[in-house]
């Protein structure tokens, strides 16, 4: 660690070469010097951690050094010598920013305990001063920061830099890189114009040109034209860059209002960095969205492709849900008609007609509901869907001689679901073992309950899943049938996936495959069971 370095100044060449030994042997690196005015020369030169320096010198008072000596290196510690102790040299050493004083003659320890007091008080304001002057950057970052909205940014950042730097005149510009243009995206209060990037151009154009701060106020020739134009008293002009976004921030006071000092350029150049920050990450945070948003529509696109394939394998089915009704329909109506039926009977047969027309009607309901688009989560009950599914494909399966063996509980706890979406879920599984066993067999459907999850087993007697095929079965197009559209699967995965439950493949289980599918059970419902 570097040794702090001490600025010793006193017109008595004793006390200094004194003063300089003692602290050099305290392990100080010490300069001494009984002219003021060369020692002022050297503070603007060179660093120094501490000023001892007496009060009373002939040619420039020590409060003079001191305050000279404030302008020029503010975080410097300064420790006063005087041989006139009083209360009013005190005050008055405390109200020019002194840090300590000390009496005059002093021994050894004195002086050397006084100089390491000096510069921990020092170093204890600087940290204060610090974290003072950090607390309202941090409110601001948190602030820009939590904004992700690209418009609503662009005000807030007007908000925080108006406010911070206490002026009315404030204006965000990007940099239009293929057109080498300047683009004003906000702004409020007198503005400059926006136009072409260019050295010669008003201190925007010039910021952007430049990649430098463009500032200064009535005293500066070049902007001294543009401030008397907008009767400003000074602005700044602060370009930022980023990966995707080149810009500059414009800041200016109205006449009469107090100039900006250097010490506001230094706020605004943080204040302009943090504002670019936060409008990269509103726009990724766009990007996020609108790549999200693209992700669902695939995905309900998805969901309505395999649904429409399905429509296809049902076809049959459907036929034979509806053909039944309107046959009786038919035979009915046809036997109402006939003037040799007595009257009861006719009647008898309109209500049958009516029962059929009843059947039927309620029979294409189901199919409606089933294709129509629905994002509704209701209570809804796992037996009540897997029954009305197995109705449906009941004839399919029969068809091919496969016999559904089912075991379920009376009753189950309700789930929270998208009632369509989880009978889709139920018509692929089924179907997926419709097309494994094309010379029939054996389908097993077992529901229980696991703790706060409902479990569905489908297990058929297939040839099951191959190996080569299991770590991949949920992927989009994979697929074991030649004529399979690979789909299925993937979209159940990701219904159930979204509905908080889990599908996965049991390798374990046989003969064939078995699917599991977990669903959680309805929070009211698991409270009241």
């Amino acid at each position: 660690m570097t040794a702090p370095r001490i600025l010793v100044v006193d017109d008595e060449p004793g006390i200094t070469l004194l003063c300089e030994r003692l602290l050099t042997r305290a392990g100080f690196q010490v300069v001494a010097h009984t002219d003021p005015a060369l020692a002022l020369e050297l503070l603007k030169k060179e660093r120094y951690d501490l000023l001892l320096v007496d009060i009373r010198m002939p040619e420039i008072s020590g409060f003079d050094v001191v305050q000279r000596a404030r302008e020029t290196q503010g975080e410097m510690a300064i420790l006063a010598m005087t041989g006139f102790g009083t209360v009013e040299t005190a005050i008055q050493a405390l109200r020019r920013g002194v840090d300590g004083l000390i009496l005059k003659p002093f021994e050894k320890d004195e002086l050397i305990q006084a100089v390491r007091q000096a510069l921990s008080d020092s170093q204890q304001k600087q940290d204060a001063a610090r974290v003072q002057a950090l607390r309202p950057l941090f409110s601001v970052t948190e602030t820009l920061l939590s904004e992700t909205r690209p418009d609503h940014l662009l005000e807030l950042i007007l908000d925080v830099v108006s406010t911070q730097l206490r002026c009315s005149n404030v204006g965000f510009y990007q940099v239009i890189e293929k057109d080498n243009r300047l683009n004003l995206l906000a702004g409020r209060g007198k503005l400059l114009p926006d136009g072409t990037v260019s050295e010669h151009g008003n201190p925007v154009a010039r910021a952007a040109a430049l990649d430098a701060p463009v500032w200064g106020g009535m005293n500066d020739p070049r902007l001294k034209r543009d401030l008397y134009q907008l009767e400003l008293s000074s602005m700044m002009c602060v370009p930022t860059s980023l990966v995707n976004i080149s810009s500059v921030l414009f800041v200016a006071r109205d006449a009469g209002e107090p100039v900006f000092r250097e010490a506001d350029l230094e706020m605004f150049l943080i204040l302009a960095r943090q504002a670019t920050i936060a409008m990269e990450n509103a726009r990724l945070y766009e990007e996020l969205r609108a790549y999200v948003r693209r992700v669902e529509e695939s995905q309900q696109a998805l969901v309505q492709a395999e649904k429409l394939a399905a429509a296809g394998r049902l076809t049959a089915s459907i036929a034979h849900e509806i053909n039944n009704p309107l046959q009786g329909v038919r035979n009915c109506f046809h036997l109402a008609t006939r003037e040799d039926v007595p009257a009861e009977m006719r009647q008898k047969y309109l209500e049958m007609t009516q029962q059929e027309l009843d059947r039927l009607m309620t029979t294409v309901q189901r199919m409606l509901d089933f294709y129509r688009p629905s994002a509704e989560f209701k209570p809804v009950q796992v037996l009540d869907l897997l029954e009305h599914v197995l109705n449906l494909l009941g004839p399919q399966l029969r068809e091919r001689n496969i016999r559904v063996t089912t075991a379920w509980p009376a009753r189950l706890p309700s789930i929270r679901a998208i009632s369509n979406q989880i009978e889709q879920v139920f018509i692929n599984l089924v179907l997926n073992a419709f097309d494994a066993m094309p010379e029939g067999g054996e389908l097993w459907i077992s529901i229980a309950q696991k703790r706060k999850m409902i479990e569905i087993l489908f297990q058929d007697t297939g040839p099951g899943v191959p190996p080569e095929v299991r770590a991949h079965i949920f992927e989009p197009f994979v697929s074991t049938k030649g004529s399979g559209t690979g789909l299925g699967l993937s979209v159940s995965y990701d219904i159930v996936t979204a509905h908080g439950g889990k599908l996965d493949l049991l390798p374990d289980r046989k003969p064939g495959a078995c699917f599991r599918l977990l669903l959680p059970i309805h929070p009211a419902r698991e409270m009241n069971a």
